[in-house]
């Protein structure tokens, strides 16, 4: 049985979950699992381990650091945070230099609520979930690092900018975070993984079998010299 790791560019409109179907049916097994979610309506880099022996690895990997370029919709919020949510909320539209202004508060470490919309476990059950059926799970703050926050582009309602940041950190919570920080409210409109570790989006591959089956990488010395970060 094959036995490594995939760069898989995923793509908007299938969830981390339905992106690997290809590389079950690629592969002929249904032991393949990704180290890390990407939200349905984001793009970007999943790591993909397939076969037995390269899932039981995946914690190796879940603690590298992030990379993404996002697009943050001034104006509205709304409840997932993402533009598949309904609004919740509407503010005025603020200055490209107000939002400039507020970024340097979000680097280093900071205290970040995940969006209620998210895979964690609240008491046993997924946050998603539990809203889905009218509850309401207490989203605890937890500790974050941003190592890079920039303003990449302004072009009202939407600025587009790009993240380097800690494993665990919710760019949809950040958006909504640089916008209250801003007097508005926003949501994420776009989202792409760029990197993890150094593992990157421009080394990844389409969900096609052929571009799969050619590069599955062997989980060698180089894969886990890749692993090191600072």
């Amino acid at each position: 049985m094959n036995n490594g790791l995939l760069l898989l560019d995923k793509e908007p409109g299938l969830t981390s979950f339905q992106s690997l179907n290809v590389v079950k049916k690629t592969f002929s097994t249904r032991k393949v699992g990704h180290t890390g979610t990407l939200d349905k309506f984001a793009s970007g880099i999943l790591l993909v381990l397939v076969g037995s022996k390269a899932v039981k690895l995946a914690s190796k990997f879940v603690g590298l650091n992030k990379e993404y370029t996002g697009t943050i919709f001034f104006g509205k919020e709304t409840d997932t945070l993402d533009p598949e949510g309904a609004v919740i909320a509407e503010a005025n539209i603020p200055a490209k230099e107000e939002v400039e202004a507020v970024l340097p508060a979000f680097q280093g470490d900071i205290l970040q609520t995940p969006p209620a919309y998210s895979a964690l476990h609240i008491g046993g059950r997924r946050a998603h979930e539990l809203v889905r059926e009218g509850k309401t799970p207490e989203m605890k703050q937890r500790p974050v690092r941003i190592f890079e926050l920039t303003l990449l582009s302004w072009t009202p309602p939407q600025a587009k900018i790009r993240v380097l940041c800690s494993a665990g950190t919710y760019i949809r919570s950040l958006a909504r975070d640089i916008a209250l920080a801003a007097g508005s409210r926003a949501f994420l409109s776009a989202l792409t993984r760029t990197a993890i570790g150094s593992f990157r989006l421009e080394d990844a591959v389409k969900g096609e079998a052929e571009s799969l089956l050619r590069s599955l990488l062997p989980l060698d010395s180089k894969i886990f010299e890749a692993l090191k970060q600072p």
